[in-house]
Order: structure tokens, then C-alpha cells, then sequence
């Protein structure tokens, strides 16, 4: 379609706005239930389970009741007819547990994951183990009787524990195990980041919270436990029946590169070694003598915070790095193709303030300069996103939409922006 055409049209968003809305209200429901009614023996797994149990609810009732996500083409399934196949499924069964136990072997060999950090996600997994594994056998029995194509990653999966290499197919077996990689890197992050976040929402003491610093320090943390929570559940509700299936994965090196260092334990190793931008002079410290500065300073980091968790929730159950699971065009991205990292890196400068640092001339260039660093690794971040999901014409249609109508549709016409944009789309296909 011609990038000048202004009738081109914004294709419909893989996940409505209210349902969006629907997971975070029951997202705030369940924290409030935790800390106001019952903390549920005070077990913080389980209370992190609970909090997804809420989000799915709230999320995926909509989606099914209202929505009806299971009819879409894009889920692959065909409900005029049910035609079971206990082989084929059996074969997927063994195919899905290989799968996991693929994943245990890597928690199992690599140090990071040996350690006390991810001891609740195992303990958490530990106690859905016994309900997934009687959960899986009548769904993907289901599910497989009404697959249009029902040749997926867990039956190649299955041909591979069974010695039956040559009845596989490459591209889609490769799929299988990038998307399942995305889940076994993130879904144990997150949602040690979710404990660790409602661990600090349920000690907190809201009649403290009398002064902006406060009241900053409250929302600054709980925005980020809004987040972490929202991804660690999409991550999980990964199901084609709710139509959250993974439909690509990045399928080039140097895009799981630009986006898994800015990652732990990545990022400890990068940015304390070649992206240290931080000056330890806060924005507070800068602008405590001046209240009326202070509080306007601390209102845009966190108004630029709320965009960015905004552009997490209006995702719903779709959330996922390095993976297509569905277009968003709604929310913010109604707006630009990267509000979140938009967002985020603006904060950063506000937040690190490295050009206030009270230094000589030369640090202050050089943390700026870092800074700058940590700007073009999501500016690349960005650049390899839409070269994978281009592969998609619902995005193709956005990405030409939002040339016409987004905020930063001027910025094509500027020639040092032009140039940078150039040479980001060549790195980005090295």
C-alpha cells in the first residue's frame, strides 16, 4: 500500500482496550484482596498466583465471553467439525512435557538459576506441576481435534523424543524452541520480580505516605509492580484457544542480543562494564530546595512511568518480548510504534539527570554519552521489532498507518533523523 495514501486504515487491535482495562481492575482487586482482606497464610507464591489467577479472569472472560478470541483465523482452529486423533495427541503430550523437561535440564546446568534468587518461581512451579500435568492431557486433546493444521511445535517436538527426525519440520520445530526459550528466560524473571514487588506492596504503610517524596516513592514502585505483574501472566497464558499463542519469534541473533542485555543478569554485566551512566547524584537531591520544581520534576518521571506500564497493560494476555502474539494499535500505541521505550529512556534522563551531575565538563559528556549508549540499544530494540513482525500485514498496515497519523509522523521529514534512521536499518540487518 502506498506510504502517501492518508485513507490507509488502522487495523483492528489484537486486544480491545476494556479487556485490557477489565485484567488491570482485577489485577488491583486481587492486591488490595492480599493486603486489606487475606494475605493467604502469607505465602508470597502463593499469593503471586493468586494475583495471575486474577488476572486471567478478568482478562480472558472477556476476551471468550465477548470477544470470542477462539474464533478468530488467527488461532488456527476450525470448529465446524472435531476430529480427534489420541495418536497424534499422545505424541504432543510427550512432545509438550519434553519440552518442559528441556527447560528444567537448562535450569538444571546453568549457575544463574542454581542459586536462592529463583527459588520461589520453583517452589511456584512445584505447586502447579500436578495441576498442569492433568490439565495438559484433555486440552491438547481438545485442542488438536479442531487444529487446521495440527503438525504444531509439540507434535515435532514429540517426532524428535521418538527418534523420528526425518518426519519433522525444521521451521517449525525451530519456532517451537525460540518461543519457549522467550518463556523460559522471562517467565522466571518476572514473576520474581512480581514477588518481590508485592512483597514491598504489603508492607507498606499507606498513612506514611504524607508528603510528595512518599506518595513519588509509593507510585514509582507500585507502576512497576503493575507491570511485572501484567507480563508475568501474559507470558504464561500462552494458549491457542485464547488465541495468545505465539505466532513468530525473533528469528535473528542480533535481535535477541539488543533486547536480552538490557536484561538480568545481563545488564549487570553490560551496563556495570560499558554502559555505567549513573552518576549517583539523584534528581531528588538536585531539586530538594525547591519544591515547586521538585514536585513538577517528580510528576513527569511518573507520568512517563504511567505510559509505559500503560503500553505493558494494553496488551491484556499478549504481552511478550521477541514475539508476535498479535498487533497492538490501540492505547498508546494509537499514537507511536514504541511508546514504552519512548517513555522509559525519557524517564532515564530525568531520573539520572547525568547533565547535572556537578562535575567537570568532560564526565558530564562522558555519562551523557553512556546514556546515549543505553538510548541506541532500544533504538535498535525497536528497529529489529519491526523488521520481525513486518512479516505481518496486520503490522505492515499499522506501521503504515501510524507514518500518516502518529505524533512523530514530522520527524520523517528531518534529514540528521532520516540519516540515523538509515543506519539503525542497517545495523539491524547484520
Amino acid at each position: 500500500m502506498p506510504a502517501n495514501n492518508l485513507d490507509i486504515q488502522k487495523p483492528k487491535s489484537a486486544t480491545h482496550g476494556l479487556v485490557a482495562l477489565s485484567g488491570l481492575a482485577f489485577f488491583l482487586l486481587g492486591a488490595i484482596f492480599i493486603k486489606f482482606g487475606n494475605d493467604l497464610g502469607g505465602d508470597i507464591v502463593i499469593c503471586a498466583l493468586f494475583l495471575i489467577a486474577c488476572q486471567t479472569i478478568g482478562i480472558f472472560v472477556p476476551d471468550l465471553v465477548w470477544q470470542k478470541t477462539y474464533l478468530r483465523a488467527s488461532t488456527g482452529l476450525n470448529w465446524t467439525g472435531f476430529s480427534p486423533n489420541w495418536t497424534r495427541s499422545i505424541i504432543k503430550i510427550l512432545g509438550f512435557w519434553g519440552t518442559i523437561g528441556l527447560l528444567a535440564f537448562f535450569y538444571w546446568v546453568f549457575p544463574e538459576y542454581r542459586g536462592g534468587f529463583y527459588e520461589r518461581y520453583f517452589k511456584a512451579f512445584e505447586f502447579i506441576a500436578p495441576y498442569l500435568a492433568i490439565a495438559s492431557i484433555p486440552y491438547i486433546f481438545f485442542v488438536d481435534g479442531v487444529m487446521r493444521e495440527p503438525h504444531d511445535g509439540y507434535w515435532n517436538m514429540g517426532m524428535i523424543l521418538m527418534l523420528q527426525w526425518h518426519r519433522v519440520d525444521e521451521l517449525i520445530f525451530r519456532q517451537h524452541l525460540l518461543s519457549w526459550l522467550v518463556k523460559g528466560f522471562f517467565i522466571p524473571l518476572m514473576f520474581i520480580y512480581m514477588c518481590n514487588d508485592l512483597v514491598k506492596f504489603i508492607a507498606v504503610d499507606f498513612s506514611t505516605v504524607n508528603s510528595f517524596q512518599k506518595f513519588w516513592d509509593f507510585s514509582w514502585d507500585f507502576l512497576y509492580f503493575i507491570d511485572v505483574g501484567m507480563a508475568t501472566m501474559a507470558y504464561i497464558m500462552a494458549f491457542r484457544i485464547l488465541d495468545t499463542q505465539t505466532r513468530s519469534t525473533e528469528p535473528t541473533m542480533f535481535g535477541w542480543v539488543v533486547a536480552l542485555c538490557c536484561y538480568e543478569p545481563f545488564w549487570s554485566l553490560i551496563g556495570r562494564l560499558f554502559l555505567a551512566y549513573d552518576t549517583g547524584f539523584p534528581w531528588g537531591e538536585w531539586l530538594w530546595n525547591y519544591p515547586v520544581a521538585y514536585g513538577a520534576w517528580g510528576s513527569i518521571i511518573l507520568f512517563l512511568t504511567l505510559i509505559y506500564v500503560w503500553s505493558s497493560v494494553i496488551f491484556g494476555g499478549r504481552f511478550s518480548n521477541l514475539t508476535n502474539r498479535g498487533v497492538i494499535t490501540n492505547g498508546p500505541y494509537s499514537f507511536t510504534k514504541h511508546p514504552a521505550y519512548i517513555a522509559k529512556n525519557l524517564s532515564w534522563w530525568m531520573l539520572s539527570i547525568p547533565f547535572m551531575a556537578g562535575m567537570n565538563e568532560f564526565e558530564v559528556l562522558r555519562h551523557c554519552l553512556l546514556l546515549l549508549g543505553l538510548n541506541l540499544i532500544y533504538a535498535l530494540r525497536a528497529k529489529t521489532e519491526e523488521r520481525h513482525l513486518s512479516a505481518d500485514p496486520d503490522y505492515v498496515a499499522y506501521a503504515n498507518w501510524i507514518d500518516q497519523h502518529g505524533i512523530l509522523r514530522w520527524t520523517r521529514h528531518i534529514p540528521i533523523l532520516k540519516f540515523f534512521a538509515y543506519k539503525q536499518n542497517e545495523i539491524a540487518k547484520l
